[in-house]
């Protein structure tokens, strides 16, 4: 008696689910690759004539291909200059059912607003690593949304993201919020990145500067973020520097990672939330 392969199950009920194909099913999609991907390590790439790799590959080629198609819709949108209507509903339908993932894991939000910015960083050759200098990691995408929930910036706000790498969070601010945003980036690859970004989708609201935080020009911001970009001296000289902003204007500092516990000890910021670095915390500047 033959024995049946058990990944054809998996084929079957995949290729059977037409709803699989409905742009709001990004979550359910990127699933069936991963499981497409887990049982057939080697099928999906090579050239195998079995039928049912063929089947397989036939079936990730439609679900990248529909991906695809969502991602280009919302970038079209995004560059009209219309309110990315797509991308929030997206957003409501997607949490659903999912499990809240703490700290710096990445989830399906990550997948979409990387396939929406299709940003790619630099080979590590061209990057110069520096002293108290984190090793760079983007902000996952769900805290990016929180951030944009919890500050509620509106047009008169400036968002300064301190060492804003490839500029994941003033992309995003800029796409979902009035706020003018600006990315302060040592490494000059990484800003070049996010300026081709912000140009692609017509995104005039996002600027970046290749600029050392501690000399930069902060004079026009009323919110900074910092996702722990430096430590030791660096952190210390621009925390005072962002206090004599505060001297000037009321100022809110947003941070994530360990800085979070170094900020909360500033005697000019106070917060109503505890210090947690395992999701955003917003401090305010003291009247």
């Amino acid at each position: 008696m033959a024995v049946l392969d058990p990944r054809a199950g998996l084929v079957e009920e995949l290729e059977s689910d037409a709803s699989l194909f409905q742009p709001e099913r990004l979550r359910a999609r990127l699933d069936a690759l991963d499981r497409l991907d887990a049982c057939f390590p080697d099928g999906l790439q090579s050239g195998s004539a079995n039928a049912l790799d063929r089947r397989a590959r036939a079936l990730s080629a439609r679900l990248d291909a529909a991906n695809r198609e969502l991602y280009e819709a919302i970038r079209l949108q995004i560059r009209s200059g219309d309110s990315p209507e797509a991308l929030r509903r997206l957003l409501d339908s997607t949490d659903e059912g999912v499990e809240v993932v703490r700290g710096s894991s990445y989830d399906h939000l990550d997948e979409l607003i990387g396939g929406v910015l299709q940003l790619e960083e630099p080979e590590d050759g061209q990057i110069e690593r520096r002293p108290e200098m984190v090793f760079y990691q983007p902000t996952p995408a769900r805290l990016i949304f929180s951030l944009i929930g919890q500050t509620a910036l509106t047009a008169s706000d400036v968002l300064v993201d301190l060492g804003s790498g490839l500029g994941h969070v003033p992309l995003l601010a800029s796409i979902c919020t009035p706020a003018r945003c600006i990315g302060i980036e040592l490494e000059t690859s990484y800003v070049e990145c996010a300026r081709e970004c912000a140009r692609r989708l017509n995104l005039n609201r996002a600027t970046f500067v290749a600029q050392d935080a501690r000399t930069a020009d902060l004079s026009s911001g009323t919110v900074f973020y910092l996702y722990t970009p430096f430590a030791g001296s660096i952190l210390r000289h621009v925390l005072d520097r962002l206090r004599s902003e505060a001297a000037a204007r009321p100022i809110r500092v947003c941070t994530y990672g360990p800085c979070t516990s170094v900020v909360a000890e500033e005697p000019w910021l106070e917060t109503s939330d505890e210090s947690a670095t395992d999701r955003i915390v917003v401090f305010h500047s003291r009247g």
